[in-house]
């Protein structure tokens, strides 16, 4: 059985490749015209799956910071991306920024496949401006956030089953004190 989402995007995406092809003239031998259109036409699909292509947003660096939060990472196995804009901050005001951008570099260092903290350390390090290349991919972001969840939720159910364990044996001493003073009498 199809899910809505599953139908909407494989519409989003018959509309995206028929207006492509509908709009794109390319003039050339046929085999440039090849190239063009596949590279078009990967970049058409990309988009439609909310992917889009690398853009650099400069921020000033402020006494009140960058005004975004940053989550993900090598020790988590997934791309480092925006996770929060902060409300009245400097990305907010500035408006390059949105949560879901993948942050693929900061004033020039790559972060793709480093640790969370090489990032926050070069985000901290920044002068006067931080310049960061970034591309928005939010469905990716939407299912890390999912994947963290779940463990989250894992592992409060955990510590809940060791806290009853805990005190249940709390306990057992307590009823075995009891049950001692009824055989007594």
């Amino acid at each position: 059985m199809e899910t809505v989402e599953k139908k909407l995007i494989e519409r989003n995406e018959d509309q995206v490749y028929q207006y492509m092809h509908e709009t794109i003239t390319v003039n050339g031998c046929p085999d440039y015209q090849a190239r063009a259109t596949a590279k078009a036409t990967v970049a058409a699909f990309a988009a439609s799956e909310g992917h889009s292509h690398p853009r650099v947003v400069e921020l000033p660096k402020t006494e009140e910071g960058l005004g975004f939060n940053v989550m993900g990472g090598k020790e988590q196995n997934s791309p480092i991306y925006i996770s929060r804009i902060i409300p009245g901050g400097v990305a907010e005001r500035h408006g390059g920024l949105k949560r879901g951008d993948q942050l693929l570099s900061v004033n020039g260092v790559s972060v793709e496949g480093e640790h969370h903290e090489k990032a926050v350390e070069l985000l901290k390090a920044a002068k006067d401006s931080v310049k960061l290349v970034v591309r928005y991919t939010p469905k990716v972001l939407e299912e890390m956030e999912a994947r963290f969840e779940k463990l989250r939720t894992a592992r409060r159910r955990q510590q809940q089953q060791l806290l009853m364990q805990q005190q249940q044996q709390q306990n057992l001493p307590s009823q075995q004190n009891h049950m001692s003073l009824f055989q007594k009498k």
